[in-house]
């Protein structure tokens, strides 16, 4: 039986990243790179550190360039690493017991320790962040559509949330990097809702990102990471106001008849669950809460 482990690595101008993501699987037995025909010098520089490099096509998403630099690895076991993470220490030991262990499982969901904007933030949904990214070749395969959950055969376990087994995403670290990468996605999840037959509704520009701050500062908690948690909630809600923008955009920027009656009720709900959530979510520390006060008392 092959117990050796391949490591791939997809880039496309990850220079700047790359080495030390490289650096911290030097104890792999295979470290492939799929570089996507970068304009830096991602796949020289992956070469000098000895990884073995292969091409693949320009495309906006990882997903397919992921799939087919699995096909072309030599071992049994994969580990998925993106460009900008790096393998703790302790996580190399957990994955060679897993493979000397009883031989069931098949396929392994791994926490990451996302840094943005300087800081590890943990509350909404940003900790223990699972991903599957240690499994037996041929038992994980990523459809071609973006951040969507590979599909599994066989066993999977998943990792308890220890640091030490953690893997490290050096993720967003500015704003305008943030804003790049969204114009980015946002242009494939609109495709893609297009191509799912949705049809563009203007109170969606309403909905959407209000349930997304909602769900992601007051249901997951992201007021725990003070202001990191505060900004990132609305970035995510903007991100989603962009992505029906876009299919608005798409549409030719057709004209809709918009229902000052329908915005006030729209206004109306999100203002009773933004009370709930201030009212019974132990909210103690929550910037917010103290600035909605202060703006109700100066109008009582």
């Amino acid at each position: 039986m092959n117990n050796k482990i391949s490591v791939v690595i997809n880039t496309f101008n990850e220079e700047a990243v790359l080495e030390r993501a490289i650096k911290s699987v030097f104890w792999a037995d295979e470290i492939l790179v799929c570089d996507m025909h970068s304009d830096d010098n991602s796949a020289v520089l992956a070469k000098k550190l000895g990884a073995k490099v292969i091409l693949y096509k320009k495309v906006n998403f990882v997903e397919p360039a992921r799939n087919f630099a699995i096909s072309k690895t030599e071992n049994e076991w994969i580990l998925i690493l993106d460009p900008d993470e790096e393998v703790p220490d302790g996580l190399e030991g957990k994955l060679r017991e897993i493979i000397d262990g009883e031989g069931v499982t098949t396929y392994v969901e791994i926490p990451r320790k996302n840094i943005i904007f300087g800081k590890w933030v943990k509350a909404s949904q940003w900790w223990p962040d699972y991903n599957i990214r240690f499994f037996k070749k041929g038992s994980v395969n990523w459809s071609n559509k973006i951040h969507r959950s590979p599909k599994t055969e066989g066993q999977g376990i998943k990792l308890r949330s220890e640091e030490r087994w953690a893997i490290i995403h050096h993720h967003y670290e500015s704003v305008s990097q943030f804003i790049k990468r969204m114009d980015r996605y946002t242009d494939i999840q609109a495709r893609e809702l297009r191509e799912e037959g949705y049809d563009f509704d203007w109170k969606d520009l309403i909905k959407k990102p209000l349930s997304e701050f909602l769900g992601r500062y007051f249901a997951n908690r992201g007021f725990e990471d003070g202001l990191h948690g505060l900004s990132l909630s609305f970035l995510q809600a903007f991100s989603f106001l962009v992505v029906y923008l876009k299919v608005w955009e798409n549409k030719g920027f057709n004209d809709q008849d918009i229902k000052y009656d329908v915005i006030k009720e729209l206004s109306y709900e999100s203002g009773k669950e933004i009370d709930y959530w201030l009212k019974y979510g132990n909210l103690s520390k929550n910037p917010v809460k103290r600035i909605l006060q202060k703006a109700q008392n100066k109008l009582s």
